[in-house]
């Protein structure tokens, strides 16, 4: 281990996950319960001796048990006290982790506050001549993409539902339409037909008459996901209603939101089923193109399932992955690796995910170093939605996927690149507003808690300096 691991909240975690006594589980880690509860309170770090005890007894993947969560939660709360507001206050490293591996509500809670304040801040300099009410609630959007977020985006009474009805369906060595079809008619009655391109939707489905409709120049990709969607939507309702009443919801938006999320995540388990995927990826070696291949499906279905392989004990390389548009908003986004994406603002501009743009139909290799010294194998590709003709509208996007570099040779994107060369990695960071690498030529703004100097004599890049 590198340095000393105190976690805690992790260890009484696992331990009431498995429905043990703190006697019966020091017994089964071989250890005296004085000195499980010790750890448990994070007045002794977690040996390398129980950490093995923990990955041969209780199926603990080693690599990963001291990042998840603490990583981005960590992250996040890093983010919040970055803000101007608690300049007098400036919490060390060490102190934020203590926070966020012993009392982790308490760290919800302080950025579920900041958020509240950037939100009355932004409202009331906006001047916009009329103040809204409930302005310290976070929209809906925002509550379920932290929902998905602090999942660790997998959701594993879904996941192996779903694994469970792909085997019966005979997939992935089926042709997943066909699949899909025979199983809506057989199971539900439901008859799949085509609707009518004029009236430009993706699915319709009229429960009274048993009838899908699907957009009929839509991508076979786009074909098979609406169609497991459907089968979500009939056959994990009760799976999906159990995991929304299980959550504090602010807002009848947010758990409708939700409720699409979580089927759309069926949708994703049963096209791509865990173990199948998981071993295709490794095979493949997380090549996007023969992965959609072989399972039928997008290049973005695939990296974001890429994203969601957490299974516990059976977890795949950890990555992030987001989905940006032209304006730099990230629409999608999740990382189990340790590069967390910012809450606020656009993706650093040096980032390769902008170059995808101009580059349609390739997919661009970038090795990068985030300003902790971090480095990762970063790809990013352009993608299209549309369907419908030259007159139909197309929405376009740029997706990600990338993992640290520790990580790279598992990708076939490594191949041919000097991973061990420094000076190849360009240096990205989150975003302006919390990066504080001083000499950016593309900084949009300082960072936050940065002292500024001006020389109005000298001008260069950027008219000011960091100091």
């Amino acid at each position: 281990m590198a340095g000393k691991l105190f976690i805690g909240a992790r260890l009484r975690a696992i331990r009431e996950a498995a429905h043990a006594t703190q006697a019966a589980f020091a017994q089964r880690l071989g250890i005296s319960t004085s000195y499980l509860n010790q750890m448990e309170n994070n007045q002794r770090p977690l040996s390398a001796a129980v950490l093995l005890a923990l990955a041969e007894r209780f199926d603990i993947d080693i690599a990963t048990i001291a990042q998840s969560d603490g990583d981005r939660l960590l992250s996040a709360l890093n983010e919040a006290l970055a803000d101007p507001l608690f300049d007098a206050l400036a919490p060390s490293l060490q102190e934020l982790k203590l926070v966020t591996q012993n009392a982790p509500s308490f760290a919800h809670a302080l950025i579920t506050a900041h958020q509240a304040y950037r939100r009355n801040s932004e409202q009331l300099a906006s001047l916009d001549g009329r103040l809204a009410g409930g302005l310290s609630e976070p929209t809906p959007y925002e509550e379920v993409r932290d929902f998905f977020h602090f999942l660790d985006n997998y959701v594993h009474e879904l996941d192996t539902a779903a694994e469970a009805l792909a085997e019966r369906l005979g997939l992935p060595r089926r042709e997943p339409g066909a699949a899909f079809t025979a199983h809506l008619e057989s199971r539900h009655q439901v008859r799949v037909m085509q609707a009518p391109a004029e009236e430009g939707i993706i699915r319709g489905f009229d429960k009274e008459a048993r009838v899908l409709r699907l957009h009929p120049y839509s991508p076979a990709a786009t074909r098979h996901f609406q169609l497991a969607f459907q089968i979500a939507a009939l056959e994990a309702e009760a799976e999906i209603a159990a995991i929304l009443a299980g959550a504090d919801w602010r807002s009848t938006e947010a758990v409708e939101i939700a409720r699409i999320g979580l089927t759309n995540y069926f949708a994703g388990a049963l096209t791509l089923p865990y173990r199948a995927f998981h071993a295709a990826a490794r095979e493949l070696r997380h090549d996007l193109e023969l992965l959609a291949a072989r399972f039928g499906a997008s290049l973005e279905q695939v990296a974001h399932r890429l994203s969601t392989l957490q299974r516990p004990g059976f977890k795949g390389v950890p990555v992030f992955f987001a989905r940006i548009d032209r304006a730099g908003n990230i629409t999608k986004r999740h990382s189990a690796a340790k590069l967390q994406f910012a809450r606020f603002g656009s993706a650093c501009p040096l980032w390769n995910v902008h170059q995808a743009f101009e580059a349609p139909g390739r997919i661009i290799r970038q090795l990068a170093e985030t300003p902790d010294g971090e480095r990762y194998l970063s790809v990013a590709t352009e993608v299209a939605k549309g369907g419908g003709g030259f007159n139909a509208a197309q929405r376009r996007y740029a997706i990600t996927l990338g993992c640290e570099i520790a990580y790279a040779r598992d990708f076939v994107y490594a191949d041919g690149l000097d991973l061990s060369n420094r000076a190849d990695f360009d240096p990205i960071g989150i975003s302006c507003r919390i990066c504080e690498r001083p000499h950016c030529h593309q900084r949009a703004m300082p960072p936050l808690k940065a002292h500024l100097a001006v020389n109005h004599d000298r001008r260069e890049i950027v008219p000011y300096r960091i100091v």
